[in-house]
């Protein structure tokens, strides 16, 4: 019963609804990959030429630096946030508002995508200097305008979450991890960051910083204005102030606390599910074309068909698992990643090295050389 009472309604909305957003975003980018073939494909008809490593600009692949000096940017912009916050609360809050509102827009397009292929044909409309955008694009950017002015009114805990949703998925799909070894150094620098400002903080700058920063509300932009423009006393006041979209948060089924989630939990270990979904995509293409050449002698048929995608998740299921009760045994915030990490790197190494693919993986697994096969058993 002690074990049961470790986990309530809120965490288990938060393990299916962060589960849901890393399976989504990796196909949706794995998605990407297709329509950039075909692009390609399209492009050197035309041209009569192929360039194997022509890639959409919009998406950004980590190198090896970038991995090390990311978990540095992080603690210098947390700090910003701890100190400065009154001076950047407003700017920080609109900025945050605007990806928002991108983010938003991308994860609704496909439904917006359905809902208008039977009423309008796919042409793009112009719109000047701004570029030009289909029925389907139009309606899903103005749906989330329309949600996040909804949500800077009322600052409703659920229209956070949705606008967090849509920051999770865009960034899974729009960020790559290029090998294991940058997915490594990646997850472990974060993980020292979210344990150092987690467990440590509070020595140096007598606050713990990372739960003072999640949890600290911004004033709301509309009655900052108000207040500018000596609108009265009235006006504007009555808004509330906002918790930004930078985490998952679900009450619980007795209302007396909410269980939270940082974006950040569920991104990083995203990307290397997207990473692991894409090279099982690859190796699942590479063995089609090699006529289905069986893999190292010394590991079964059975151990072949598990997919690392499959044995990532369920790692990542465990960690947050872990990362729960341990909260709820030491009744007080822990470090996500240092679950998390763990969970998910550890296995994937250890399938990798039993197959065979850790040399494949460790550095630039992918080749340049594009395949037409789009099925991928999952």
């Amino acid at each position: 019963s002690r074990a049961y009472s470790l986990v309530d309604s809120s965490q288990v909305s938060t393990f299916l609804i962060s589960i849901l957003l890393i399976v989504y975003g990796s196909f949706r980018s794995l998605n990407m990959d297709f329509e950039n073939q075909d692009k390609e494909k399209d492009n050197s008809s035309t041209t009569g030429s192929f360039n194997g490593n022509s890639t959409n600009n919009s998406i950004q692949t980590i190198d090896s630096t970038q991995a090390l000096f990311l978990p540095i940017g992080a603690s210098v912009s947390l700090l910003v946030m701890f100190f400065f916050f009154d001076s950047v609360q407003v700017v920080f809050t609109i900025c945050t508002a605007v990806l928002a509102t991108i983010a938003f827009a991308f994860l609704l397009l496909p439904m917006c995508q359905y809902l208008t292929r039977p009423c309008s044909p796919q042409n793009k409309i112009s719109f000047g200097c701004c570029g030009r955008f289909t029925a389907a694009e139009l309606l899903s950017f103005s749906l989330s305008v329309m949600l996040v002015l909804i949500w800077v009114l009322t600052g409703h805990w659920l229209l956070m979450d949705a606008l967090a949703m849509g920051l999770c998925v865009a960034m899974i799909a729009f960020v790559r991890l290029p090998s294991l070894k940058v997915s490594c150094l990646l997850l472990s620098g974060l993980l020292i960051y979210d344990v150092f400002w987690v467990f440590f903080s509070a020595y140096i700058f007598n606050s713990n910083v990372m739960v003072k920063v999640a949890t600290q509300p911004a004033d709301n932009p509309l009655d900052v204005l108000s207040r500018k423009l000596h609108l009265g006393p009235n006006v504007g006041r009555d808004v509330p102030r906002l918790s930004l979209p930078g985490k998952l948060v679900f009450p619980s089924s007795t209302g007396s606390h909410f269980s939270m989630l940082g974006i950040g939990d569920i991104v990083m270990p995203g990307l290397l599910l997207c990473f692991v979904l894409r090279y099982d995509n690859y190796k699942k293409q590479a063995n089609s074309d090699s006529c289905g050449a069986p893999g190292p002698g010394n590991i079964s048929g059975r151990m072949q068909k598990v997919s690392y995608f499959h044995c990532t998740l369920i790692g990542y299921f465990v960690g947050l698992l872990t990362a729960t009760v341990a909260s709820r045994i030491h009744r007080a915030a822990q470090p996500a990643l240092l679950y998390l990490v763990p969970f998910t790197l550890l296995p994937l190494l250890t399938m990798a090295y039993l197959k065979g693919d850790l040399r494949r993986m460790w550095s630039e697994p992918f080749h340049s050389k594009s395949s037409s096969s789009r099925f991928l058993e999952v």
